[in-house]
């Protein structure tokens, strides 16, 4: 998925100017980096909030189109109104094809509802993270990075150093302590305890064996 951001050269700034451009729905943003100097521009308000409020524009090497020219640029801060779904100011980074960039990447977290320890023993998800900062060119960029849990038990975590990284990608952080991404825990109810409750059919059958064994030695 690629996406292309429409935006214009601004002429005033300041304060006073930024007000005026939210006025009119207009949106001032930076971009910068490279070998050239930071520009300032800006865009149209309901154009960039729809691009937000989508995933991949968040990790995503961008088209910035500036007067017709192409840049490709990566989305590196938004500020929003405090309580409003209002966009406030936008900073861009310019990227070369030939430099590694760091970005955060999110995690797509796949079968969780049908991992043994959540489907047959009631485990309950924990998410510590929900995406990773990578490194890589950017032609190499992935929009997410998929953590399959099909086979994860109750008591079992999946680290950092276990993702899966797509080729041409490596981690950024977090390589010296490999923190937990995803555990399942086992879920406390009624007072039993997992080991408790694969003990409960093997118990209450040996219950209905000795008693079976009591009425017959009656008779």
């Amino acid at each position: 998925m690629s996406f292309t951001i429409n935006a214009t050269p601004r002429v005033e700034t300041g304060s006073g100017a930024s007000r005026r451009l939210r006025r009119a729905s207009r949106v001032p943003a930076i971009v910068y980096g490279g070998n050239q100097q930071p520009e300032m521009i800006e865009l149209d308000h309901n154009e960039i909030l729809l691009s937000l409020a989508k995933e991949a524009f968040h990790s995503s090497v961008l088209n910035l189109n500036m007067d017709g020219k192409q840049q490709s640029v990566l989305l590196r801060d938004t500020q929003m109104h405090p309580y409003k779904p209002l966009v406030q100011h936008v900073d861009f980074m310019r990227v070369e094809a030939k430099q590694p960039i760091t970005v955060n990447v999110p995690l797509h977290f796949l079968n969780q509802e049908s991992a043994p320890g959540v489907k047959l023993y009631h485990g309950l998800i924990a998410h510590t993270m929900t995406e990773v900062q990578i490194s890589c060119l950017p032609k190499d960029l992935p929009q997410y990075i998929e953590v399959d849990l099909g086979e994860m038990q109750v008591g079992e975590s999946v680290h950092v150093l276990d993702l899966e990284l797509p080729e041409g990608v490596s981690l950024a952080q977090h390589v010296d302590q490999n923190p937990v991404v995803v555990s399942i825990t086992a879920k406390r109810g009624k007072g039993m305890s997992l080991e408790e409750e694969e003990e409960g059919p093997a118990e209450a059958e040996t219950a209905e064996e000795d008693e079976t064994e009591e009425d017959s030695g009656e008779s």
